[in-house]
């Protein structure tokens, strides 16, 4: 077999989605993009929300709305896709970086105490691999110390914490509609926030200084961070379909469970008590180095990804590293070394679960 890591769920039904733009000869953002910002904020439980052309941008829009700005620090998780830090980096602000829980993959609250300053603003959790943070222990954390929260949301859609919806906690909450993400647009992404004042600043920012596009007066300094009709199509259509993506992905990941749950030499990541879960990747944390599986099953033709690589042993985070020692950091670069992700996507089957599984019995076997 050959199993790609990462399978788009794409079909006709979206292609024919798009045809409505076509029709009306409306393409930029318009009655499209209205509408997928209302089922978003539905979604995700917020009152106002625009959208952003990326999940990167969208967070870099968020903080920029709060008022984070050079000079500043914000909390991040070390473990974490390099874009939670450089959003950051965008407004001239500087990411501390935070090790998280070794068994649930979260930042680790009781570690964000020690990383304070006089100029930490603002703290960014990062909801990981589709399981949400303690969002509970988070908030009262960040209410303490008088810091912002702009949650990272780009893998949990849909997912809560004790009932209620990730990205609906914070001063603001973003998310991603990359194509490997759970509703795709292709690239696109939102902000959602509970708080008109924010939402205004938003407006200003993504759409040139304005409220309002077709003036030519910009009260504000703004930017072009718009997206268009034709993906906001793609994500709507993508929403009708969510009931049966979020099945099946759920299903899929309950068969891994089934099948590798005897395997002494791994764990399947799960969420911690009073998180929703909507499984990003099918995370494995290995009891070894994870690079000998790998290796592995990729002879097999299975495409398999690494975790994330630590914050702060990025390369272009170096001249940050007097600020992030890598002993404040055991976790997150035990879990680059020992774990491991694997497909999940809807159209996978069983039959190529089963072949990813007997692969990985196949390797312990014979070591």
């Amino acid at each position: 077999m050959n199993i790609a890591q990462m399978r788009p769920y794409v079909g006709l039904d979206d292609y024919k989605a798009l045809r409505s733009c076509f029709e009306i000869n409306w393409v930029t953002e318009g009655p499209q993009a209205k509408e997928f910002i209302e089922e978003i904020c539905r979604l995700t439980e917020v009152k106002y929300g625009v959208l952003a052309p990326n999940g990167t941008l969208a967070l870099f829009l968020a903080l920029k709305a709060l008022g984070i700005q050079e000079g500043d620090e914000v909390l991040v998780p070390d473990f974490t896709f390099i874009a939670s830090a450089t959003s950051v980096q965008l407004t001239g602000a500087t990411p501390l970086f935070v090790d998280v829980d070794y068994s649930t993959l979260q930042l680790d609250v009781n570690k964000c105490k020690e990383r304070l300053t006089s100029r930490t603003k603002a703290i960014m959790p990062v909801h990981m691999y589709g399981a949400a943070c303690d969002m509970t222990q988070l908030m009262q954390f960040a209410e303490e110390h008088n810091l912002l929260v702009i949650e990272d949301a780009a893998q949990a859609l849909g997912i809560s914490w004790k009932d209620k919806a990730c990205g609906s906690f914070g001063n603001a909450g973003c998310f991603s509609f990359f194509a490997d993400k759970t509703i795709t647009t292709i690239e696109g992404g939102f902000i959602g926030t509970n708080d008109h004042t924010t939402y205004e600043r938003l407006l200003y920012l993504r759409n040139q200084g304005r409220i309002n596009s077709g003036t030519f007066v910009h009260p504000e300094l703004g930017y072009n961070f718009r997206m268009t009709d034709i993906q906001c199509a793609l994500g709507l259509n993508q929403l009708r379909k969510k009931d049966f993506i979020f099945r099946r992905k759920l299903e899929n990941f309950a068969f891994y469970e089934r099948v590798l749950v005897e395997n002494s030499h791994l764990r399947l990541m799960k969420p911690q008590a009073g998180s929703g879960f909507m499984p990003f990747r099918a995370a494995l944390v290995l009891n070894e180095e994870a690079a000998p599986l790998s290796e592995f099953l990729a002879t097999k033709g299975i495409q398999a990804r690494t975790f994330f690589y630590p914050l702060h042993r990025q390369p272009c985070f170096q001249y940050l590293q007097s600020l992030n020692p890598p002993s404040l950091f055991p976790n997150s670069a035990k879990l680059f070394n020992n774990g491991l992700c694997l497909p999940i996507y809807p159209d996978l089957t069983e039959e190529e679960i089963t072949y990813i599984c007997d692969a990985i019995q196949e390797y312990y076997k014979n070591k």
